[in-house]
């Protein structure tokens, strides 16, 4: 994924380890490793009582591209090593698939698959994306762009509040990764009902990117809404992604969907006084705020028997077993974070390429 600031992920979720390596990342820049562990710990398994129950430290290894702590300009490679795999959590998958998972297709596509816990296919595979995000991160972090995603909803239950009027630094404060405290205990009361039940629930994401500059994005292929746009539905479970006024915005007439612009003399720039673009127009960042959406869906994997077929084609029951989210949403906060980071710092790249 990326053009200058590129990554390759590689890994199973059963394997020795995932990993990512970094193309093109800019020499100079001093990580922070802290930071790096942070990022890691806010996606890993096992962290609260409504994520799945895998327990994995998600401790990191530098291979290359990193010396006395500062990037070299050269490829960054990083492991992050599997250490609490249960594959005989998954035999009684080695022929059947489970609806709505990546077992038929990926056994379409290749002709066999990995069985255990879903291979290539399983969300392990973002733990490298959130720790190649935390590189992004700090590269944007020199330009002053910073990125905070929440929870917006979790089945029927809503964050109505737009990203305006939250506090956003209390995301973290709760397992739900909500910032409105309320809102956040509704949500887990249902998400820990859903588990009771062997059931998974889905919901979306809200992300707001702040302090990007202006004129990243290319005006025809590769908008900067549309980079987003893939890589946010690239992510396992992303059903839908919007961005600005979105789906809203076709309920709107132009005369009020426009936003006018103005010129801030505190700021010495020109602004809009509404941001129904989302910061974006004609696929270029404007300098205003980037704000989006994203959808998941339920985990396909669910604790209770449903009828399936084998590879065979005849009927079976198939019922999950092991460790499994109930609802991806508090561990797919920083992957979606982390996915704006890669996409914005390549674009930032590409745009200082032309000067």
């Amino acid at each position: 994924m990326g053009t200058l600031f590129r990554i390759t992920t590689f890994g199973e979720s059963h394997g020795v380890a995932v990993g990512v390596v970094i193309d093109g990342c800019p020499p100079g820049i001093t990580l922070d490793m802290e930071f790096m562990r942070s990022e890691m710990q806010r996606r890993k398994p096992g962290q609260s009582k409504i994520v799945t129950q895998r327990h994995e430290e998600d401790e990191f290894e530098i291979l290359s591209g990193v010396f006395e702590g500062r990037t070299t300009g050269t490829p960054i490679a990083m492991i992050i090593r599997n250490s609490d795999q249960r594959s005989k959590d998954y035999e009684h998958l080695l022929q059947a698939y489970r609806p709505s998972h990546a077992d038929l297709t990926y056994d379409l596509k290749y002709g066999f698959r990995d069985h255990r816990g879903g291979g290539r296919s399983s969300a392990r595979e973002t733990a490298a994306r959130v720790l190649a995000g935390s590189v992004a991160k700090q590269l944007l972090e020199q330009y002053g762009v910073v990125i905070n995603a929440y929870v917006q909803s979790v089945g029927d239950i809503e964050l109505h509040k737009p990203y305006t009027e939250l506090d956003l630094s209390q995301t973290e404060s709760n397992i739900m990764r909500c910032p409105d405290p309320e809102t956040a205990e509704k949500m887990i009361a249902l998400v820990s009902e859903v588990k009771k039940q062997g059931d998974t629930i889905g919901g979306t994401i809200s992300c707001v990117m702040r302090n990007v500059p202006p004129g990243l994005g290319d005006p025809v292929f590769d908008k900067l809404h549309a980079d987003l746009g893939k890589a946010m539905l690239s992510i396992n479970a992303a059903k839908a992604f919007e961005y600005g006024s979105g789906f809203a915005g076709t309920r709107m007439r132009g005369s009020a969907h426009n936003d006018i612009f103005a010129y801030d003399a505190q700021e010495e720039r020109i602004v809009t006084r509404t941001n129904h673009s989302g910061g974006i127009q004609g696929g270029i960042s404007n300098g205003m705020d980037i704000y989006c959406r994203i959808g998941f869906k339920p985990v396909a994997t669910i604790l209770r028997p449903q009828e399936s077929v084998n590879a065979l084609g005849e009927t079976v029951t198939v019922e999950g077993k092991g460790r499994h989210d109930p609802c991806v949403l508090p561990r797919a906060v920083p992957i979606v974070e982390a996915m704006a980071a890669l996409v914005l710092a390549d674009h930032l790249l590409l745009q200082k390429s032309l000067s």
